[in-house]
């Protein structure tokens, strides 16, 4: 149906001023559980660029049910079309969101005008490709959900209530783990315009104009600790490790791509990812590309893609990207980081022996829509290095000590239904185990990968309840840059025996790589 030259999502960012709103997303931050926790332009203007300042608007993004997480049973000979029709629903949301960014003025003069001229028109587009996707499924024999027409209307999220959930701050600020903040970590002001270290701070925060804010950042040394205990080991556990050597991505292999989630679909991801291991990842990549991909891990029998959405800092400057689809035009923004270190380490079960990972599994841990779908998903873990075993952040970006570098963690998914090697929302084929390490009923142990992701970082700085230099993950442009959106993506590939090494050396407890 065409979707393979489907190009973006499209841009721009918003520029709503909320006098009084914080935009912290308070409690209910998920606690990292060392590894074995249950997770819950049209215009050709540059963002934070000439735009309209109407102080009454309050509406900062749109907020969309997430349909694809919904079909949960899509036929294998639907799927790819299904997906581009998904694909082309996250297009709708930014079309939308560019329109709410750039229609300040009309939005001040005309209380109706975001419902009438964007939320509205959102819907019937929504509705028809919801359509679309019923037939598709229909069509070869499936059974669409009967909730789907519920989940064409979207709404505008105010300042104060950027999650689906309702965990926006109107009761004064927190931190990710629910504690009140401490004065002077600008926590708890809106943001206003004003420069920042070269850059343009308008509307929502961030040099774009779509986050972050003060709000998502917190001193971390004034966070106390949340770390839980690991599981208890029985006598059957599988205490190995295997840690694969893959690099930092010197090399900047980079796209906009997700070929998981929108295959056939470029710019399918809306954001830059960083690649290590196979280095022919794309959107139109399949796994035969994937075993001829080469790969920048030292054991060349590692073939797997393991890539994350880059970091940036947000100090007035600029990348490669900053007129392109993903970056710039879409309110990604900024001096994009290598990380100084790339950790990808499996682990094992406490309960058991873990079987080898099946050839071409996808895995996405986390969900880079929490700003809309609330935490249900969200699997991201922020800490600084001296703090890791103490402080783990899902809702905040953490403000690092002197001498202390930002880290982001990852543990995917550790327990595999057994048969299948994808699912239709990309997420029910894997779970998590219980916080006793055991997995659901019917899935089997597999080795855990996680990975820790270290940056060299300038701390940012609050004043006057806006952040200077500010970093942050890229992201969807109407989910304003929230670190509970970090999320990663894996497909696992290997050849000669690898997939069994990297089982038994967990199984037997040894130290592998």
């Amino acid at each position: 149906m065409g979707r393979n030259t489907r190009k973006r999502r499209t841009p721009p960012a918003i520029r709503a001023i909320a006098a009084s709103a914080a935009l912290a997303l308070g409690g209910g931050g998920l606690l990292w559980a060392n590894f074995h926790a249950s997770a819950h332009e049209s215009d050709n203007r540059s963002w934070g660029g000439d735009r309209t300042k109407a102080a009454t608007a309050q509406v900062v993004t749109i907020s969309c049910p997430d349909v694809g997480q919904q079909l949960t049973d899509v036929p294998a000979r639907a799927r790819t079309e299904v997906d581009g029709e998904l694909a082309t629903l996250d297009g709708q949301i930014t079309d939308a969101y560019q329109r709410l960014a750039t229609t300040r003025d009309a939005q001040a003069q005309d209380a109706s005008f975001v419902q009438n001229s964007i939320l509205q028109p959102l819907q019937d587009r929504r509705k028809a490709i919801i359509d679309r996707i019923r037939l598709e499924i229909d069509r070869v024999g499936g059974s669409a959900p009967d909730s789907l027409d519920a989940l064409a209307p979207c709404t505008g999220a105010p300042a104060d209530r950027t999650t689906a959930g309702g965990w926006g701050n109107t009761s004064g600020p927190q931190q990710g783990n629910g504690a009140t903040a401490s004065p002077g970590t600008g926590t708890g002001d809106a943001q206003q315009g004003g420069q920042q270290g070269g850059g343009q701070q308008q509307g929502d925060g961030g040099q774009a104009g779509n986050g972050p804010v003060a709000a998502d950042f917190v001193d971390i040394t004034e966070v106390q600790p949340d770390v839980r205990a690991k599981p208890s080991r029985t006598g059957n556990a599988s205490t190995g490790t295997f840690v694969t050597h893959c690099g930092v991505n010197a090399n900047k292999n980079h796209n906009t791509d997700n070929v998981i989630v929108a295959p056939g679909v470029a710019n399918g991801a809306h954001h830059l990812h960083d690649y290590v291991g196979n280095q022919k990842v794309d959107a139109f990549a399949g796994n035969q590309t994937f075993l001829r991909g080469g790969t920048s891990c030292q054991n060349r029998n590692d073939l797997s893609a393991y890539y994350w959405p880059v970091v940036r800092v947000q100090d007035g400057s600029q990348d490669f990207d900053q007129n392109a689809d993903g970056g710039g035009k879409e309110g990604n923004v900024g001096r994009i980081l290598t990380p100084v270190q790339a950790q990808i380490k499996y682990v094992g079960s406490p309960t058991g022996k873990v079987v080898a990972m099946p050839q071409f599994l996808r895995i996405i841990t986390g969900d880079a829509k929490t700003t809309t779908n609330g935490l249900a998903n969200a699997n991201a873990h922020w800490s600084c290095t001296g703090f890791e075993n103490k402080v783990q952040l899902t809702t905040q970006y953490p403000i690092c000590p002197q001498g202390s570098n930002v880290v982001r963690t990852f543990a995917f998914q550790n327990c595999w239904d057994g048969r299948n090697i994808d699912s239709a929302n990309h997420r029910t084929h894997v779970a998590f185990a219980d916080e006793s390490g055991t997995c659901p009923s019917g899935f089997k142990a597999i080795p855990q990968l996680t990975m820790r992701l270290v940056y060299k970082i300038t701390p940012p700085v609050i004043e006057n309840g806006v952040v200077k230099n500010a970093y942050a993950v890229d992201g969807f442009p109407e989910q304003l840059h929230k670190p509970a959106t970090d999320h990663d993506d894996f497909i696992s590939v290997t050849r000669n025996g690898l997939a069994n090494r990297i089982a038994n050396c967990i199984n037997t407890g040894q130290r592998c790589q």
